[in-house]
């Protein structure tokens, strides 16, 4: 602990402690405060016959003031210069498809990604706390347990008064959810009656208590065992007739739950924003609002929506249904070439899989009119470089793709992160030298090359002549390309979800099953 030069009686104390760091010892008296923070202490003009102008003697009893006497207060310091001084940002959210999630590469989902890029423009690492509730996430922050919260929170007058907020990123409306087939609620007075739930804590319920002023019958229930997404299901299975949710979320699931219907928008447009806890610092908060800025006129944050949903804003729920029966039915008989195809060249099995159904529906005897064949849809001339004899041999076909996906990675080592992936599914479909023209026309047009979002704004253009008969190799269906790496990666997500539910599923089971030993 140091103590500054007094000025104008007064001396500033400053204590550096950050989240779970152990207490600091000054003269054998251990000493705590939550944060980095200062104490700043009044000294009268005589204290024990000092007089305040004694600069050493002021500071000695400047620090026995702040260790004893309770009139000091305190004051928040920067808490810009804590994070920095700490080396870490600790971040507050929860597991959901558009938050944080882990997967076999690590963690993974939008707000993740946007605050580890935020911890890493403050050159500190990024430290995750994961509330077990949704509900959990704003008292949490209040008790100062994280720095911020990035856990798709809506900007209401409530949480307003209670919390900082950053300019939004991103706007989403609260739309009211029921299952195809189903009565389908007409405006408010349509949910009269029927059987609503929401989770407990969340701006759905805010909104309801709103509309219940005005529709006194208006009833619902909140539940804390069900966050928004399990909900949904619920809602898809038929075990329940109504929920709310947020646009994006909604997006997310009928995906997996394409029988998902929107009814109607429950209000206007909400922002979505990062909070930070009360208090009269805003060094972080500014931070954040620069970082988040400066994320917009790069660009860097629509790549970062066109990754999580991109792929969900263009699914249509009659192929999603015809894909998830076809999972069950087809998938089966094939799948043990995929993990094998896949375990030989260093690749996800079920990033293989969904490349076959765009293919072929993974049907091995599928024909193109160009007279590309089989189940990952082979050229003969592709087939020749990489060793296929036999294009209706469903294990060759995969095993071929695979080593073809694999090559068209390995040729661009200069692009990182997903975007490396989305190219390299491009090039498998329209040709390496193809893409290659798209990422030059991406350049000068002062765009990124090596960016996803980039380049498959510029495919389209090797379709049209005053484009086309600039680049090198001429004409191709870059369209194309472009609707392959979408469906790819929808089928993807599709796969990887219902692939984790059965392990879990199994998991259980088994651990049901398992005899305890005698």
């Amino acid at each position: 602990m140091t103590a500054s030069v007094p000025l104008r009686g007064s001396v500033i104390l400053y204590q550096p402690c950050r989240f779970g760091h152990p207490p600091v010892t000054f003269a054998g008296r251990a000493v705590r405060l939550e944060g980095m923070r200062r104490m700043r202490c009044n000294i009268p003009p005589r204290v024990g016959g000092f007089a305040r102008g004694t600069r050493y003697r002021t500071a000695l009893l400047a620090l026995a003031l702040a260790l004893s006497l309770p009139a000091c207060t305190l004051f928040e310091d920067n808490k810009l210069a804590a994070v920095r001084s700490s080396g870490q940002l600790v971040v507050l959210t929860r597991q959901s498809p558009t938050t944080y999630y882990e997967t076999p590469e690590g963690p993974a989902g939008f707000e993740y990604d946007l605050a580890k890029a935020f911890a890493d423009s403050l050159g500190v690492k990024l430290k995750i706390v994961v509330a077990e509730r949704f509900a959990d996430v704003l008292p949490q922050l209040a008790e100062g347990k994280a720095d911020m919260a990035a856990a798709g929170l809506t900007i209401t007058e409530r949480r307003r008064d209670r919390f900082k907020f950053t300019q939004p990123y991103q706007e989403i409306r609260q739309q009211v959810v029921y299952r195809q087939g189903t009565l389908k609620p007409g405006g408010v007075e349509g949910l009269i009656g029927r059987q609503i739930e929401v989770h407990t804590g969340t701006s759905y319920a805010e909104r309801l208590k709103e509309l219940q002023q005005q529709h006194p019958a208006l009833k619902w229930v909140e539940v804390e065992d069900k966050e928004t997404e399990g909900l949904l299901q619920l809602v898809w299975e038929g075990l329940l007739e109504i929920t709310i949710a947020d646009s994006n979320i909604v997006a997310l699931n009928r995906q997996y739950f394409p029988e998902l219907q929107v009814a109607f928008d429950l209000q206007k447009p909400e922002p979505l924003a990062w909070a930070f806890p009360p208090g009269e610092d805003d060094s972080l908060n500014q931070a954040a609002a620069k970082f988040l800025e400066a994320n917009r006129r790069s660009g860097e944050l629509a790549r970062l929506f066109d990754r999580y949903y991109g792929p969900a804003s263009r699914a249509t729920p009659l192929n999603l249904t015809v894909y998830q029966l076809r999972i069950r039915n087809r998938l089966p008989e094939y799948q043990l070439y995929f993990e094998n195809a896949a375990a030989q060249h260093d690749l996800d099995w079920r990033l293989l899989a969904a490349m076959g159904y765009q293919e072929s529906y993974w049907d091995p005897h599928a024909v193109s009119p160009t007279g590309v064949r089989g189940i990952m849809m082979l050229t003969e001339d592709t087939a020749q470089h990489i060793g296929v004899d036999d294009r209706k041999d469903p294990e060759s076909s995969i095993d071929g793709g695979a080593l073809y996906i694999r090559q068209m990675i390995d040729r661009m080592p200069y692009i990182a992160g997903p975007d490396r992936l989305w190219m390299a599914l491009a090039a498998y479909n329209i040709g390496f030298s193809h893409l290659e023209d798209a990422r030059i026309l991406t350049q000068t047009q002062s765009g990124d090359p090596n960016k996803w979002s980039d380049v498959k704004d510029r495919l389209p253009l090797l379709e049209e002549r005053r484009w086309f008969g600039r680049t090198r190799y001429g004409y191709a269906r870059g369209i194309e390309a472009v609707r392959y790496v979408n469906r790819v990666r929808m089928y993807y997500d599709v796969l990887v979800k219902i692939d984790e539910e059965e392990r879990t599923r199994n998991r259980t089971e088994a651990l049901r099953m398992r005899v305890p030993a005698i």
